[in-house]
């Protein structure tokens, strides 16, 4: 009988923000031989981490001591300043030669002033953006832009394999976040059109599985026409893959980047009604895909 031999450890790694994205990659980065360091201020999500074999520490600055590359992903302004240059954050943590990969969807004069601010203790920050929904991301079917050092850069590639599909190094840093703005212009738009496919399909008389169906093997498919269509088909906008009081913070942030550098966003623009919409009707904590819902409301009034 043949003695068993210890998981061989591809590194070391840490993860600060352990939510619907963060969570994911810890749970990749874990599958893929990594020993986890993660820290999170919600305790289910802590949980979550020690369930994989990950290590939970008590704060982020605890995390950063420890780790040589870091995963940040955060939901908001506030939870970013706290988690980076808070009196737990990394910066009170970290070593120099440190590398922060940050991917979440923030203003780019946010990442770049807290690349500065790191710069000044030694501590590498790369702009990582993260095209993929949470969905997406929970299957390893997100795509990483990476942005800024490329020494850097090639010192993450091993992670970026373990945690996501495919990682494109775009340049110097911020040019992952532009890309990423313009991803999410293109989701914003393609998910409410494929709501009114499906209202369409609905006042048609044509069966919302029957259409999904045919329509994704054809030209007229997305991303978001696949991944969005199932809940849509179910009416179920449950779990949230991406909530809709937290794309807000999305929207914002395009409509601001397109305003700086002066494009037209007409469809972007008009789309941005209808997510209003879903927030004040009480879908906030659900799925962006609840836009189908709202559009659906609006079809019956005109029957009416």
């Amino acid at each position: 009988m043949k003695a068993k031999t210890a998981k061989r450890s591809a590194g070391t790694v840490g993860v600060v923000g352990l939510g619907i994205m963060g969570g994911a990659f810890a749970k990749h980065l874990s599958a893929a031989g990594f020993e986890v360091a993660g820290f999170d201020i919600a305790p289910a999500a802590i949980k979550a981490l020690k369930k994989l074999g990950g290590v939970a520490a008590a704060s982020a600055a605890e995390v950063a001591a420890s780790q040589k590359i870091i995963i940040t992903s955060l939901p908001s302004y506030a939870a970013f300043e706290a988690a980076l240059f808070g009196k737990d954050g990394i910066a009170a943590g970290a070593k120099r030669d440190t590398i922060v990969v940050e991917v979440s969807t923030l203003p780019l004069k946010l990442k770049e002033d807290a690349r500065k601010r790191f710069a000044k203790i030694g501590v590498i920050m790369l702009d990582c953006p993260i095209s993929g929904t949470g969905a997406q991301a929970a299957a390893k079917d997100a795509i990483v832009y990476a942005s800024g050092d490329a020494a850097a850069y090639k010192k993450c590639k091993a992670v970026f394999a373990g945690m996501a599909r495919n990682t494109y190094y775009c340049g110097k840093f911020g040019i992952g976040s532009k890309l990423k703005f313009i991803a999410n212009h293109l989701v914003t738009i393609h998910n409410l059109s494929t709501a009114e496919a499906f209202v369409m399909a609905e006042e048609a008389g044509v069966d919302a599985t029957l259409m999904y169906n045919v329509i994704k093997d054809g030209a007229g498919t997305s991303r978001m026409f696949e991944v969005r269509g199932p809940m849509m088909i179910k009416r179920n906008y449950l779990p949230a893959t991406m909530k809709v009081d937290v794309y807000q913070k999305d929207i914002a942030i395009i409509g601001a980047f397109a305003k700086a550098i002066k494009t037209p966003t007409p469809l972007f623009t008009l789309s941005k009604k209808y997510y209003d919409m879903a927030m004040k009707a009480g879908f906030d904590k659900q799925d962006t895909a609840a836009v189908h819902e709202v559009l659906r409301r609006v079809a019956r009034k005109r029957r009416i």
